[in-house]
């Protein structure tokens, strides 16, 4: 028993060690490939070619000055499949299903061509419900993030060629995280809230009636502490009950696009994104009572992801709009790495997408998309591996896919 018990806090050293939890959304990291459905048809290549407010107030807020006065709600459906192995076998998460909301708007302002806009909206999120039996005891791996932001946005036409825009990001997070093995490791499993501010500034640029070119920046978010208070951990040092901490920060990101009408009917949008997910995902340090020290880093170490879009938009008649897109995003985790972020899978890299908008008649339109992310595998070192040196454990995997189905009704006043 006495050798028993030492294996399973070698086993949760290493597990926590490896990091905590989650699904990633849609190809860019735990980022949503676009807000709206509009940029989903698209493949999120918007950034040179927004067309509605949601997809200009999170992509590219200067399309806000060419956007007639409107609003606009988003529904979706986020629906991730993932399966993992820590060694001891293949196993799902029993959570599958997310809602994804959205509400954005524009309207004149302050004349001289300067509007007022903004959305706010769900821009990327993560759960996991991961349960295991194993010969040395029950894996339990649980997380649940969520990302919201409202984004008061202003534009102008400074001619006929060149918009610009900003946005506030005024953003919100709720977290939460357990991952125990045989009744020991961390529990941070009581819901945390925490608030923080960036910005997004973009301009769109046309160079003819045929071509646009599109930029965007958006600054890091810093947010507020995120706390819990807590009975006591065990591993991987031992804490005693009181308050843990940890800061769990946005990326900065970059986007340049261009889009090109060969024909008035007929839209192609290509875009290229950098995020800087090395700044804010390299290591999740809680601070608290811990024995022995002030902190625990846990270290997840992703790499920067380079993120690729194209969409292409017809009209085939005046009311009927299809499009179609595809996304490739580099994977930020490495095989050497996925023992880090078995529970923390972002590693799609593939997705293929398709849209419609009908317009109704009396300003109302309906817009649909289906975004379809592509499974993919990473294979690795069990984090467990050291402490079941002398046991036959089996490679570490994480498994992703996605589905995403959404609708959305907009009103043109």
């Amino acid at each position: 028993m006495k050798k028993k018990m030492g294996l399973i806090g070698l086993a949760v050293s290493a597990a926590l060690a490896g990091g905590f939890s989650g699904a990633a959304m849609a190809t860019d990291g735990y980022q949503l490939i676009g807000i709206g459905q509009y940029a989903m048809g698209m493949a999120g290549a918007v950034v040179a070619a927004p067309d509605d407010p949601l997809s200009a107030a999170i992509s590219n807020p200067a399309g806000l000055a060419d956007i007639r006065p409107q609003a606009a709600y988003s529904a979706e459906i986020f629906n991730p499949v993932r399966r993992t192995n820590y060694g001891f076998g293949e196993f799902g998460s029993h959570s599958n299903v997310y809602g994804v909301p959205a509400i954005g708007w524009v309207a004149p302002a302050f004349g001289n061509g300067i509007v007022f806009g903004g959305g706010v909206y769900g821009s990327s999120g993560l759960g996991t419900n991961y349960l295991q039996t194993t010969p040395y005891g029950t894996l339990q791996a649980y997380s649940n993030i969520m990302f919201m932001q409202m984004a008061p946005s202003l534009a102008m036409k400074v001619n006929r060629h060149l918009s610009l825009g900003a946005s506030l990001n005024i953003s919100a997070e709720q977290a939460s995280f357990q991952q125990t093995f045989g009744g020991q490791g961390l529990n941070l499993a009581s819901p945390s809230w925490a608030y923080g501010v960036g910005a997004t500034i973009g301009a769109l640029y046309r160079v003819n009636s045929m071509v646009t070119l599109g930029f965007t920046y958006k600054t890091p978010i810093a947010f507020t502490p995120l706390t819990w208070q807590e009975t006591g951990q065990q591993a991987p040092l031992r804490g005693n009950p009181g308050q843990y901490s940890g800061h769990l920060n946005y990326p900065q990101q970059i986007a340049l696009g261009l889009a090109i009408r060969p024909i008035p009917q007929w839209l192609v949008s290509i875009e290229g994104q950098w995020i800087n997910w090395h700044a804010t995902m390299n290591n999740f340090t809680i601070y608290g009572p811990w024995q022995g020290a002030g902190s625990v880093p846990l270290p997840m170490h992703w790499n920067n992801e380079w993120v690729a879009n194209i969409g292409t938009q017809y009209a085939l008649t005046h009311w009927l709009q299809v499009r179609m897109g595809y996304a490739y995003g580099t994977n930020p985790i490495t095989s050497s790495n996925i023992g880090n972020n078995l529970i923390f899978p972002a590693i799609v890299e593939n997705a293929l997408t398709i849209g419609s908008t009908q317009k109704l008649g009396m300003g109302w339109k309906l817009t649909e998309a289906y975004m379809h992310e592509f499974s993919n595998t990473v294979t690795g070192t069990s984090p467990f591996a050291q402490a079941f040196r002398n046991f036959p454990l089996q490679p570490a995997s994480a498994t992703l896919s996605e589905n995403s189905y959404g609708i959305q009704i907009g009103y043109v006043f």
